[in-house]
């Protein structure tokens, strides 16, 4: 049976509109999913390029999981009672299965590591992964509902040293990228047993301010109340002001894995400050927490580049062997608006402008030509008039343009046009990616 077509106003939806006096629709893209345009891209390159050199250089290896998950695995890992899997995935149904779009990038890995038995390949994997993700919060400036991730994974080690080394690449990443004044914040949350300790500690430190708790945070108070200290809101915020300390509570192997690695961070000279409330949006944390912040560029109140840290139980609890890890995710756009303009290189790019129909061919050829010698080439085959061309390949940027018509291509030459430096030579048609190649118009 096929499926009915979608009626005219369901085509429509809410992100489309009819232009005044004309029957032609207008479409946008859906709220909070932002298009990129190629002169927004070379920003987005330049970061991506920087990651992904640090990634590499301490040996990490890329993995790209779908885009599309069941959804168990993100109640299962994340956690039913945060606001991630009760508010803002992006789930629906198909062929009898619950399906969600990837809120975030752990989960998946998570998976991968598990489905794939890595365990039994390598001690010790470290995985990194770019792309999209989905969550249908609020959007606002930096955070939007599709938005990018780039994240670092390892599997088997316990840490503490690989927890230091991985908040030390971030902080010499922002800034070599030239973000200053990124400072760690960095606490622990413990093993089950503290954490269970400390739930009931702090549920007995806000039940008697109950009444000054927001509306979601009540409901939070029994299930979860970690999740209270991670709120927005300025009441529960201030409700929470003098709160139990969660180091104070700490068991002996988890004070002892928490002052390791603040020696090692120290022995660094990594710049840290220790959040005794940090606690991350997600339930899968365990031991090690960390946030790099800093008041750089557009970022604004929300201060915060990037966060990650352990989730020792996760491989376990996906039905995997008890193997740890931790890891880290940040949000390309929050860090893009850190770095504000970028001075970005250009490769100038060499254009062909043919003179008739006989020169086009011809023009096709030597364009092909000067890209397999490594240079951007662009042919326009417009057949427009030479000052219409010559005005285009000085809005690409091009250094070079080389004119070729019928009268050269009778004498096998072409006319070489230096935009940058305002001259004109006459070469053999021969020579003349030779000499834009060796000018510096290769790659």
């Amino acid at each position: 049976v096929l499926d009915r077509p979608p009626s005219p106003e369901h085509k429509r939806g809410a992100n489309s509109t009819r232009s005044p006096g004309n029957s032609f629709m207008s479409y946008r893209a859906v709220k909070g999913m932002n298009d990129i345009l190629p002169d927004e891209v070379a920003r987005w390159h330049a970061l991506e390029r920087a990651f992904r050199e640090t990634a590499e250089l301490h040996g990490y290896a890329e993995i790209r999981t779908p885009v599309v998950e069941g959804t168990e695995l993100f109640v299962r890992s994340i956690g039913e009672a945060t606001d991630v899997v009760e508010k803002e995935m992006y789930t629906f149904s198909r062929h009898s299965e619950s399906l969600t779009l990837r809120p975030e990038g752990t989960a998946g890995a998570a998976r991968a590591y598990v489905e794939h038995k890595t365990h039994a390949k390598e001690p010790v994997s470290r995985w990194y992964y770019l792309g999209p993700m989905f969550r249908a919060e609020r959007p606002q400036r930096g955070r939007y509902r599709q938005f990018y991730q780039a994240g670092c994974e390892i599997f088997g080690d316990p840490g503490p040293a690989c927890d230091a080394e991985m908040i030390d690449m971030l902080v010499g990443m922002f800034r070599r990228l030239g973000i200053p004044d990124v400072v760690a914040s960095v606490g622990s949350i413990g093993g089950a047993a503290t954490r269970e300790r400390y739930r009931e500690t702090l549920r007995a430190f806000l039940q008697p301010k109950a009444g000054e708790l927001s509306e979601h945070a009540r409901t939070r108070l029994e299930q979860n109340p970690l999740r209270i200290l991670d709120s927005k809101d300025p009441k529960d915020q201030a409700a929470c002001q003098g709160a139990p300390n969660i180091l104070e509570v700490l068991d002996d192997a988890d004070r002892a894995h928490w002052d390791a690695l603040r020696a090692h961070l120290d022995a660094l000279g990594t710049p840290y400050v220790v959040d005794p409330l940090l606690v991350r949006g997600l339930d899968y944390y365990t031991r090690t927490l960390f946030e790099l912040k800093s008041s750089a560029g557009e970022l604004g109140a929300q201060n915060t580049l990037c966060g990650g840290g352990r989730y020792d139980d996760m491989i376990r609890e996906l039905g995997g062997p008890a193997v740890p890890a931790i890891g880290f995710a940040m949000g390309l756009e929050r860090i893009l608006l850190a770095l504000g303009p970028m001075e970005l290189p250009k490769r100038p790019p060499c254009s062909v402008a043919p003179l008739g129909a006989r020169a086009v061919s011809k023009a096709l050829e030597l364009g092909r030509a000067l890209r397999d010698a490594g240079v951007t080439a662009d042919v326009d085959g417009r057949g427009n008039s030479l000052k219409s061309m010559l005005r285009r390949a000085d809005g690409l940027g091009a250094r070079y343009c080389i004119v070729i018509g019928d009268a050269e291509l009778d004498r096998g030459v072409v006319q070489l046009k230096d935009l940058a430096g305002h001259s004109q030579e006459e070469l053999p048609l021969g020579d003349v990616v030779a000499r834009v190649a060796h000018s510096g118009g290769a790659a």
